[in-house]
């Protein structure tokens, strides 16, 4: 695992997410409890004309795996994706619905973090 940043006592892991390298993180190591979170969403994008609350659903259903292992839902947030060139252009809107599970040890976050590494975290088109 490789760590992507750090904020306050919140650590974010690294996710390529394309194979030009590019970087990402969705899942986190909270010291304060401590837990493991991810965030899953639906994009506006890939889904135009969609109202939110079905976008919200369609991420929750992403993050429904993770329930039997002792995941909850934390909270839920529409950002808006601005252009990196010009920030009063946004770019999309994503429909993020945040996954918590408290831990024990260290050991145990590992566990969590790589189970969560293997959760498709981002609706697409079916």
């Amino acid at each position: 695992m490789e760590i992507y940043r750090t904020r306050g006592d919140v650590v974010h892991i690294a996710e390529r997410v394309r194979e030009n390298l590019l970087m990402d993180s969705g899942i986190f190591v909270e010291a304060h409890g401590p837990k493991v979170g991810f965030v899953v969403r639906a994009q506006r994008t890939d889904f135009p004309g969609v109202p939110d609350d079905q976008l919200f659903e369609r991420a929750r259903k992403y993050g429904a795996a993770a329930l039997p292992r002792g995941f909850r839902e934390s909270g839920s947030a529409l950002r808006e994706v601005q252009d990196p060139g010009d920030a009063e252009r946004t770019i999309d809107t994503w429909c993020e619905v945040q996954f918590e599970k408290a831990v024990d040890s260290i050991e145990g976050a590992i566990s969590e973090i790589r189970f969560a590494l293997t959760l498709d975290r981002s609706s697409a088109p079916q």
